[in-house]
C-alpha cells in the first residue's frame, strides 16, 4: 500500500493533490482568514452555500494555507453516483492501493491512523449519509486527521463547525465580473458608460460567482446593457462554462438543478411554492401560503428546515424575528417548476390573502403601544405587500381588494415617509371600477386616503377631487365613516390652504361624526391636532393648547406616539408664541425624535423648520440658517414646501429675516448651503444636539456614541466646515457662538 505524492497549490514539495488554479481568486479575504482559522481550531469544518457560490475554491485556498505533515488531499465526490463507492473514491484520491481482503474503510483507518492529514471533501451533498458515516469513523479512529468539507448541506457529524458562505458583496462581485471579462475581452473595463449596467447585472445575479463567471463569458458578444435585457431567461442565457469545469458548473441551470435533484418531492414542492414570496418571509406566512395539496401545514416546518440545510434558503435575524430568504436565481428556478404545476395562480392568491390579513391587523393595531413594532413589520414586509398589491390590481375582479389593501396601509404611507408610493398604488386602484357593495366600501376608503396623501403633498386639485367624490358617494350610499373621513381630510385641505374658518368648521364637524359612530384612533387624534393648529393660527392659543394636551393624554393612555409627535409640534408652536423658547425646544426635540424614528419626513421637517426659528430667536442665527438649509433638502422628498401655506411659512420667513439681519446675506446663504449638505440622519442629529434618534428596530449604539451613520458623519463635518465662518463672535445667553449642535 503506497500513497502517491501529487503537487498542489500549497507547496510543490509537500505531499497532497490540491489542483493548481489557472485564474486569480477574487475577494473573500475575510472568509478565507476565518475559514483557515477554523480549520486550525476544529477537526471538522464544513463550508455550506447555494450552488455556484464558491465553496470549493474557498475551501481549496483555505486548505492551501495549512501545512499538515502528511499533506492536504482533495476528494471530489460529485461524479460518484453510488454511496458504496464513497470509500473507494477517498482511497483513490489518497493514492492508496491494496490487494488484501481488507475493506476500503479498514484500509483508510490503517493508513490515516498515524498521519497528520487535512482531507478536503468536495461535492458530497448527494451522498451525505455515506460520507457522514465514513467521516465520523475516520475522525474517531485517526487523531491526526482533519476534514474540511464543502457542500450544499452539513454532514451533521458530531463536532462539525459550519461556515455558511454568502454571495459576494457588490464591490467584489463587480471586480470578479470585470476581471473575468477582461481575460476574455482585451481592454474590457468598468467605466462611467457601463458602470450602472454592471452594478445592476451583479445585483440581478445575486453576487453568485458562477453566475458572474458565466455572464463574463457572454460579454464577448453582448454589452452589459444587452445582457441585462436578456436576463429574464437567465438559465438559457448563462451557459458555456469552461471545458475543464465540473458538469454541474457548465451552466447556471445545472448548478441550481443539482440542488433540486437532491431534494425530496416534498422539498421540491415547497421550494416551488416559496417562490411566490418576495424578499424575506417568516414561518407563519410559509405555513399558510404553501400548505395543502400534498403538503400538510404541520409538515412545512420540517421541510423548510431541510431546504435551509441544503442552502436553498438562508436564515436571517431581523428586528421582527427570524425570517428566511431565497436568492433570486434560486427563486427563478423554483418559479419555473411552480408554473409547470399549474398551481401558480392559487399560490399567488393565498399569498395575497395572507398579506391582506396582515395589513388589516396592522391597521387596527396601529393605535396601540405596538405602533413602533407595526412600523418595522410593514417596512420588513413591503416587498411582499407590493407583490400582493400588484397581483390584486392585475387579477380580473380583484380590483376592490387592491383598493382595500392600498387604503388599509394609509398609516404606513402617511406615518412612515411613503407618501409617493402610497399615492401610486391608490391611484392605480381607483382607476379600476367595482360595482357591488364590497367594492364601494373599498373605493370610498381609497378615495379619502388618496385625498389625505395629496393634501400632505400640497397637491390641492387632486386632493379636492378625491375628497369631494368620496363625500358625494358616501352621502349617496349612506356610509357615515367615509363621510366623516372625507369631511376631516377636506378640513385638513382647508388648513394647509390658509382657509382657517372653513378648516375649523369642517374639522369640528368631522370630530362630531367620529364621536357619533364611536371612532377613536390615530386619525381622530390627528383631526383634533389639526383643529388645534387652525385655532392657533387664528390666535386662539388657549383652546389650541387644551386640545393638544388632551391628545397628549390620550396618546399616553393608549401608547400612541405618531399622533403625539404632531401634538407636541403644536404645543411647541404655542410655547414659542408665548415667549418660552426653552420649552419650545424641548417639545420640538421630542417631536422630531419620534417623527424620525417612524421615518415620518413631514413631521420631521416641520419640526426642524420651527426649531430653526426658535434657534434664531435664542441668539444663534448661523445654526438657524443651517437648520433651514437641512429642511430645504428634505422638503422635495415630501411635497410642496410648507404646503405653500402662508401660515405654515410664517415661522420660516421670520427665521430667515432674523438670521439675514444678524448675519448678512452672504453669511446667511453660506450657512443654508452648509445645511443642505446634510442628509436626513445628520439633519436630525443636528436638531437633537448631536445625539440623533435611532430608527425603529435599529441596534442601539454603544453608550456615549451617537447613532449617526458613517456616511452622514462626513456630511456633518462638511457642514460644520462650510458654516464655521458664519458664526458670530459673541456668545448668546443660551448657545455659544462658536459651538455646533452636531
Amino acid at each position: 500500500m503506497q500513497p502517491s505524492h501529487r503537487p498542489g497549490i500549497s507547496s510543490p514539495s509537500r505531499p497532497g493533490n490540491l489542483p493548481v488554479e489557472l485564474n486569480a481568486f477574487v475577494g473573500r479575504s475575510a472568509e478565507l482568514t476565518r475559514l483557515a482559522g477554523m480549520v486550525q481550531e476544529h477537526r471538522l469544518v464544513t463550508v455550506t452555500g447555494v450552488g455556484g457560490v464558491g465553496k470549493s475554491r474557498l475551501a481549496a485556498h483555505a486548505a492551501a494555507r495549512t501545512a499538515p505533515r502528511d499533506g492536504v488531499w482533495r476528494v471530489e465526490l460529485a461524479t460518484v453516483r453510488d454511496a458504496e463507492f464513497v470509500e473507494y473514491a477517498v482511497a483513490e484520491a489518497l493514492g492508496l492501493t491494496d490487494h488484501t481482503a481488507r475493506s476500503p474503510r479498514q484500509m483508510l483507518l490503517g493508513h490515516l491512523a498515524g498521519r497528520r492529514v487535512l482531507m478536503v471533501l468536495d461535492g458530497f451533498e448527494h451522498l451525505v449519509d455515506a460520507c457522514a458515516s465514513l467521516v465520523g469513523e475516520l475522525l474517531r479512529g485517526c487523531p491526526g486527521l482533519r476534514v474540511l468539507a464543502a457542500g450544499r448541506r452539513p454532514l451533521d457529524v458530531a463536532g462539525e463547525r459550519l461556515l455558511p458562505l454568502a454571495p459576494l458583496p457588490e464591490p467584489e462581485a463587480v471586480r470578479l465580473l470585470a476581471e473575468r471579462a477582461a481575460a476574455r475581452i482585451p481592454g474590457f473595463a468598468v467605466h462611467d458608460g457601463n458602470r450602472s449596467d454592471v452594478l445592476e447585472l451583479c445585483r440581478r445575479l445575486d453576487g453568485i460567482p458562477l453566475a458572474l463567471e458565466l455572464a463574463a463569458g457572454r460579454l464577448g458578444v453582448l454589452s452589459p446593457a444587452q445582457l441585462l435585457t436578456r436576463l429574464a431567461d437567465r438559465f438559457g442565457l448563462l451557459t458555456g462554462g469552461g471545458r475543464d469545469a465540473p458538469d454541474r458548473h457548465r451552466t447556471l441551470r445545472t448548478a441550481i438543478g443539482w440542488s433540486h435533484e437532491l431534494c425530496t418531492p416534498a422539498e421540491r414542492l415547497l421550494w416551488s411554492r416559496l417562490t411566490v414570496f418576495a424578499g424575506q418571509f417568516d414561518l407563519d406566512a410559509a405555513e399558510y401560503v404553501c400548505s395543502g395539496d400534498g403538503l400538510p401545514a404541520e409538515d412545512v416546518l420540517d421541510v423548510l428546515g431541510a431546504l435551509l440545510a441544503q442552502s436553498v434558503l438562508s436564515r436571517e435575524e431581523t428586528a421582527v424575528g427570524v425570517r428566511y430568504r431565497m436568492l433570486d436565481t434560486v427563486r427563478a428556478y423554483g418559479a419555473d417548476w411552480l408554473a409547470a404545476t399549474g398551481d401558480a395562480t392559487r399560490l399567488r392568491r393565498r399569498h395575497r390573502d395572507w398579506y391582506m390579513g396582515l395589513a388589516t391587523w396592522c391597521e387596527l393595531d396601529w393605535f396601540s403601544p405596538r405602533q413602533d413594532e407595526i412600523a418595522v413589520r410593514i417596512e420588513t414586509e413591503l416587498p411582499n405587500l407590493r407583490c400582493a398589491l400588484e397581483h390584486s390590481l392585475t387579477e380580473p375582479d380583484d380590483a376592490h381588494l387592491g383598493q382595500y389593501l392600498a387604503a388599509s396601509l394609509w398609516f404606513y404611507w402617511v406615518g412612515c415617509g411613503r407618501l409617493a408610493e402610497g399615492r401610486h398604488w391608490l391611484e392605480r386602484g381607483l382607476e379600476l371600477d367595482g360595482e357591488d357593495q364590497v367594492c364601494e366600501q373599498s373605493r370610498l376608503k381609497a378615495l379619502w386616503v388618496l385625498g389625505y396623501v395629496a393634501v400632505l403633498q400640497g397637491d390641492v386639485v387632486p386632493a379636492l377631487a378625491a375628497l369631494q367624490t368620496c363625500r358625494e358617494e358616501a352621502e349617496r350610499t349612506g356610509n357615515p365613516a367615509a363621510l366623516a373621513y372625507a369631511e376631516h381630510r377636506t378640513g385638513c385641505l382647508a388648513l394647509v390652504t390658509d382657509d382657517m374658518p372653513r378648516a375649523e368648521a369642517l374639522l369640528r364637524s368631522a370630530l362630531d361624526r367620529y364621536h357619533e359612530i364611536g371612532e377613536l384612533n390615530s386619525n381622530v387624534l390627528m383631526g383634533q391636532v389639526e383643529l388645534a393648529m387652525a385655532m392657533a393660527f387664528q390666535g386662539e392659543l388657549p383652546v389650541a393648547m387644551t386640545l393638544c394636551e388632551d391628545v397628549r393624554q390620550v396618546c399616553e393612555d393608549h401608547g400612541e406616539r405618531w399622533a403625539m409627535a404632531y401634538a407636541l409640534y403644536v404645543l411647541a408652536y404655542g410655547a414659542w408664541t408665548a415667549g418660552e423658547p426653552a420649552r419650545a425646544r424641548e417639545l420640538l426635540r421630542e417631536s422630531i425624535g419620534i417623527g424620525h424614528a417612524f421615518r415620518d419626513l413631514l413631521g420631521t421637517v416641520l419640526g426642524i423648520e420651527l426649531l430653526a426659528l426658535v434657534t434664531a430667536e435664542e441668539g444663534d442665527p448661523a445654526e438657524a440658517a443651517l437648520l433651514q438649509g437641512a429642511a430645504s433638502r428634505l422638503w422635495p422628498s415630501v411635497g410642496l414646501p410648507l404646503f405653500g401655506s402662508a401660515h405654515y411659512n410664517a415661522p420660516h420667513q421670520r427665521c430667515e429675516t432674523t438670521a439675514r439681519r444678524r448675519l448678512g446675506d452672504e453669511r446667511y446663504e453660506a450657512a443654508v448651503r452648509a445645511g443642505a449638505l446634510l442628509g436626513r440622519e445628520a439633519a436630525v442629529a443636528r436638531a437633537l444636539g448631536g445625539a440623533g434618534a435611532r430608527p425603529l428596530g435599529a441596534v442601539p449604539s454603544p453608550r456615549g456614541v451617537p447613532a449617526t451613520p458613517v456616511g452622514e458623519t462626513a456630511g456633518m463635518e462638511a457642514a460644520d466646515k462650510e458654516a464655521a465662518d458664519t458664526r458670530e463672535p459673541a456668545a448668546s445667553p443660551t448657545r455659544k457662538g462658536g459651538e455646533t449642535a452636531g
